[in-house]
């Protein structure tokens, strides 16, 4: 009784290895050549990303999510050729798909805007940008966030899906950028002379650029006194060190021109308290 029982585990045993043998067999092959074609296709993708220009910050990226999918595809193909049920599989990945992605809505929509400043590159690092009256340089271009150093020497962490959604404006596309200065000028003076005087006083300002011009001109006329607007043109990096510079050659031209300026009547000077 005992070695029938024997035999007919041995038949089953015999019957499962002669089924699953073959099977096993053929997918250790397909995982084989299917991870050596992966890596390939990988190495392919990378090429292809380096030859047309892809962000550096990018294409590892892409890179990695191509090599993911297509192992996840091989992987898929051996659990079909094992004889796995995948229905069940597909519904819970399905489900664990739309939870994730409800739950990382906002860093989903950050990830999207960052694959299209990387892709259409609206801006480099080192370019100087302003979005939504926060100015700096870029100093990194990442998947969720724009890294932007302010010339305070702060870093202002942007998400990307704000950049998207804003109007950006980028300082460093045409080379230079125009600088909106603004003094003031008596009724009584003549606007000639003091735009002659400004200008004299911009020409000695380091690093004011000849070309274009300086603009001068006569923006408001207040109650008290004109409002002038004075536009010269600088590299990006020069931005505040020019802005500084300028408005204190200008002050010291008034001083030596003694240009007037108006002053507010009935101003009382007293003690500040502790």
């Amino acid at each position: 009784m005992e070695w029938e029982k024997i035999n007919e585990y041995l038949q089953i045993a015999i019957d499962k290895a002669v089924f699953y043998i073959p099977k096993i067999v053929l997918a250790g092959v397909i995982l084989w050549v299917g991870f050596k074609l992966v890596k390939k296709l990988v190495d392919l993708t990378r090429t292809a990303l380096k030859k047309t220009g892809f962000s550096e910050t990018l294409r590892p990226f892409i890179s990695s999510t191509v090599g993911v999918l297509l192992k996840g595809a091989v992987l898929f193909v051996i659990a079909s050729v094992l004889g796995a049920d995948l229905t069940g599989l597909f519904a819970i990945l399905a489900a664990a798909g739309f939870a994730i992605g409800m739950a990382l809505q906002g860093s989903l929509g950050n990830f999207a805007s960052g694959i299209l400043i990387l892709t259409l590159k609206p801006y480099k690092v080192g370019d100087w940008i302003q979005v939504e009256e926060k100015f700096g340089r870029v100093e990194e271009i990442g998947i969720f966030s724009t890294d932007v150093l302010t010339p305070g020497n702060k870093i202002l962490i942007i998400p990307n899906s704000m950049i998207t959604d804003s109007v950006v404006t980028n300082y460093s596309e045409r080379g230079m950028i125009r600088l909106e200065l603004e003094v003031t000028m008596p009724y009584e003076e003549s606007f000639p002379r003091v735009q002659q005087i400004i200008e004299t006083a911009l020409a000695t300002v380091p690093k004011v650029l000849d070309n274009p011009k300086p603009e001068i001109g006569i923006l408001t006329f207040d109650s008290h006194s004109i409002t002038l607007i004075v536009r010269p043109y600088v590299l990006p990096d020069d931005f505040w060190e020019v802005t500084f510079n300028s408005n204190a050659a200008i002050k010291n031209a008034f001083h030596g021109h003694q240009v007037k300026v108006a002053y507010s009547e009935g101003v009382e000077i007293g003690l500040i308290g502790e």
